[in-house]
């Protein structure tokens, strides 16, 4: 989890994964009276997925585009609606207004931005696409009540796995010519990832040196019963 948090440290709008923490004793690790011991053990429970703000950059792409509140682009995926903070988009070769990975972006009204020409466009603070001056859609800027609806599916995107949860318009505002950088706080990372990989590698020794005393005590009762 840590790994891919760093390798992912550069991808526009990514959102970290967090653990989750709880205190297990074992039955045996307690007195006589039942009460615990106090060498409680903290184990990962579950993860959870960190929705913080990433910082927003200017990118003077006309194309670009990055929310700033609690929601998310909507996009045609290849087996359904999906959402993603990435706003890094493209013109696709029929003109329509596409993710960076092709997907097409929906808009208010479920369809696509289908661009008639090669001039500019602008992209207002709600979403509204114009171009020469026409609106030719508003992109759909949808939030969910409760994010533990929604997954990670891959290439930065969600999905919703409860439907019956469904999306609502988001109150974030789009800002054109920006983009949101992830919120993974890349030092803190790679400070943790150190500490894990010494934490195991002292667990390894530590099974190391148990192996090595069994395999003596063995050979101890060996002579003597020879």
């Amino acid at each position: 989890m840590l790994a891919n948090n760093l390798a992912n440290a550069s991808t526009g709008g990514y959102k970290s994964d967090r653990e989750f923490y709880n205190l297990y004793v074992a039955a045996e690790a307690s007195d006589d009276n039942g009460n615990s011991m106090p060498d409680q053990q903290p184990l990962i429970e579950k993860h959870w997925i960190d929705y913080t703000q990433g910082v927003l950059h200017q990118t003077s792409n006309p194309l670009d585009a990055a929310l700033d509140g609690s929601g998310f682009f909507s996009v045609n995926g290849p087996n359904g609606t999906l959402y993603t903070r990435n706003g890094s988009f493209r013109v696709n070769a029929s003109g329509v207004l596409v993710s960076s990975d092709g997907y097409p972006l929906r808009t208010v009204a479920g369809a696509t931005v289908q661009l008639n020409s090669q001039n500019p466009i602008k992209i207002d603070a709600d979403g509204t696409v114009e171009q020469d001056g026409q609106a030719v859609g508003q992109l759909a800027v949808l939030d969910f009540a409760d994010h533990a609806a929604i997954n990670k599916q891959g290439l930065n995107y969600f999905v919703n796995v409860d439907p019956k949860l469904a999306p609502q318009a988001s109150t974030a505002v789009v800002h054109q010519g920006h983009l949101e950088d992830s919120n993974v706080a890349a030092p803190e990372l790679a400070v943790r990832l150190i500490s894990v990989m010494r934490q195991f590698e002292s667990l390894q020794k530590a099974v190391s040196i148990a192996t090595d005393m069994n395999k003596s005590a063995i050979e101890e009762v060996a002579k003597v019963n020879g």
